[in-house]
């Protein structure tokens, strides 16, 4: 038996409202087959698949909140980030200070571009004058 390796890249990862729109998906199609498939004799009370719909309702709510209140954090530290600008700034080691001419926000939090052309993650042990 011969084997052959593949070289496969990895699948991007889906973003969360991807990851939602499975989950929701998912959730209806197992709602309609436990609604096809349910035992004539004894069937489910439809007060108990509104309570299902209303508890996912819920999780996509708290989910829908919590990607809104990722988005306010984002542009408020971008309106704090602009006030940088045109400041001293000095590391919490003193090996890099200089006047901000720019600031680039990333995962790891705002970074300030020094005129020099060198950049400063901004966070504890920084000044700002």
């Amino acid at each position: 038996m011969q084997v052959n390796a593949n070289a496969t890249s990895p699948a991007p990862a889906p973003t969360a409202t991807q990851r939602n729109a499975m989950d929701y998906d998912a959730f209806l199609k197992l709602l309609i087959a436990e609604m096809k498939n349910q035992d004539p004799l004894s069937p489910t009370n439809a007060s108990e698949y509104v309570a299902q719909f209303a508890s996912f309702a819920q999780v996509e709510q708290a989910l829908k909140t919590n990607q809104k209140l990722d988005e306010l954090l984002s542009a408020s530290a971008l309106a704090q980030s602009g006030g940088l600008i045109g400041r001293q700034i000095v590391s919490g080691d003193g090996m890099i200070s200089g006047e901000v001419a720019s600031v680039r926000l990333t995962s790891e939090g705002p970074w300030a571009v020094l005129k020099d052309g060198s950049a400063l993650l901004v966070g504890p042990g920084v000044t700002i004058s």
